[in-house]
């Protein structure tokens, strides 16, 4: 949401991070644009316009995903059975029907592997590609000193090519700020922020609030009404009633009714260039046709699901189509377990696997259908996968050394795997797919070299991926 969780960057004596940014890329001979430009010329042309990151928050098993095991042990190899799909060697969840069916659209990377097994330092180092500074156990929410997000280094190199004056931002974050449906939203999570980049590069969220501190969105269908994904900061005066918000004949009265209170309350001394760039995007008309999401018909609608994730994913493609280059889309962890499945793997069975199925392959088929799955890379990962041994009710705990993900779309053969596990999914049998080299590939496929530099907190370049690799092999003998 356009929250701010970073700290205005100045040098001791006032000088804004901006200017010494632009200084010291003049200290090389190089005007900041310059400096840019030449780091892009070296780089091959971009293989994705778009990116749409599917944040599976919790944790899913990789046993009950993308990487069953039926020859193990019964209390490895879990309740769930593998389906038919269309790639050959891929043990797929009878739980995930419609992504069996599409199976030849995507890649699953079945070692994804780091250290970090927590859910808020995971969210991060999956997000950014860095390493969370905060040990397991020291804290939950972003911090100033935070790594940016990948989408946040997207926004900021669109903001140094074109500034403040595009209609749309480069980078969203949808239906919520990671954690903010959480029981009572006191858990804010890091990673989706833009950290010591500064808070101008933060992503543009929305917002969908749940009806009630027991309401899970994710679980049911979703009324138009909620569906209006507001931009956080813009709310209703105190004196205006939800109801009478609700009760307003149409999405666009809300919208127009936000937008001018918003406005009534500026003011000049704390309106900086961060929120007159939200105003300014809210007033655009791409961006309030792009929010719309009664534009889409009854039938794909339905399609995708009506639930607060099936209609976040459509409104991610609504935006990618609409111009949006970096768009994450949270499935967070209302009830604080949900993908965090300690207890048991029902909610698993009969929540999180069909409504995440549904989406992400209405999402798949609909891209292509319109032909924007060759542009736009399609990612759909959690923080950590779930310890092979089970509990008797099928509950697992956390275990970040092994889990699977989904990466479609920008040129990737569909109908492959990348990587593998051993006999237990417990370890990797080869080279992991560590956070940094996830990073890596993303902006390796949006056309953003891995090692590019930035200025830092103390105003030291550092590059945006520290030792990540791209995994180029994911696009075959063309990568």
């Amino acid at each position: 949401m356009l929250s701010i969780h970073g700290l205005p960057h100045s040098a001791c004596d006032g000088v804004t991070r901006r200017k010494v940014l632009t200084a010291g890329a003049g200290l090389f001979g190089l005007s900041l644009p310059q400096l840019l430009a030449a780091q892009t010329i070296s780089q091959p042309s971009a293989r994705a316009k778009s990116v749409i990151f599917m944040m599976l928050f919790g944790g899913p098993s990789q046993l009950e995903t993308f990487d069953l095991k039926p020859d193990a042990p019964e209390q490895i190899r879990g309740p769930f059975r593998p389906v038919a799909c269309r790639t050959p060697d891929l043990l797929i969840s009878e739980h995930l029907p419609r992504l069996a069916e599409v199976s030849d659209k995507y890649c699953i990377i079945r070692n994804f592997s780091h250290s970090f097994n927590d859910h808020s330092g995971g969210g991060h180092y999956l997000q950014t590609g860095k390493r969370w500074h905060v040990p397991v156990g020291g804290g939950f929410s972003p911090t100033p000193k935070d790594w940016p997000s990948i989408g946040s280094v997207v926004e900021y190199t669109d903001q140094q090519q074109a500034g403040l004056s595009a209609e749309l931002p480069a980078y969203m974050v949808l239906p919520n700020s990671l954690g903010a449906l959480q029981e009572k939203g006191q858990y804010p999570r890091p990673g989706e922020h833009a950290g010591w980049l500064g808070p101008r590069y933060n992503p543009l969220t929305t917002s969908v609030p749940k009806r009630s501190l027991q309401d899970n969105p994710y679980w049911r269908d979703c009324s138009d009404d909620e569906l209006s994904f507001q931009i956080a900061d813009l709310k209703a005066p105190d004196d205006v009633s939800a109801t009478r918000l609700q009760r307003r004949q149409s999405l666009l009265q809300q919208f127009d009714f936000q937008v001018k209170n918003f406005e009534q309350s500026k003011t000049t001394d704390g309106f900086d260039a961060f929120r007159q760039r939200a105003f300014s995007l809210m007033t655009s008309p791409r961006t309030r046709a792009a929010l719309d999401i009664r534009k889409e018909s009854d039938q794909l609608r339905d399609l995708y699901g009506r639930h607060l994730f099936g209609q976040s994913a459509l409104m991610a493609r609504r935006l990618v189509e609409a111009g949006v280059r970096y768009v994450t889309v949270h499935y967070d962890c209302v009830d604080g377990y949900s993908w965090d499945s300690h207890r048991n793997s029902d909610d698993v069975r009969r929540h999180l696997l069909p409504t995440f199925d549904q989406a992400c392959a209405a999402l798949l088929a609909d891209l292509e259908d319109r032909g924007l799955l060759s542009e736009t890379l399609v990612v759909a990962v959690g923080e950590m996968g779930r310890t092979p041994k089970a509990n008797p009710q099928w509950g697992r705990d956390h275990w970040s050394t092994l889990f699977s993900g989904l990466i479609a779309g920008a040129g990737i053969p569909g109908g492959t795997l990348h990587g593998a596990s051993d006999k237990d999914a417990a370890y990797p049998l080869d080279t992991p797919v560590r956070p940094e080299a996830l990073a890596a590939t993303v902006y390796y496929a949006m056309g953003i070299d891995p090692e590019l530099r930035v200025l830092n907190a103390e105003n030291r370049p550092v590059p945006i991926v520290e030792d990540g690799v791209p995994v180029s092999s994911l696009w075959g003998s063309a990568g």
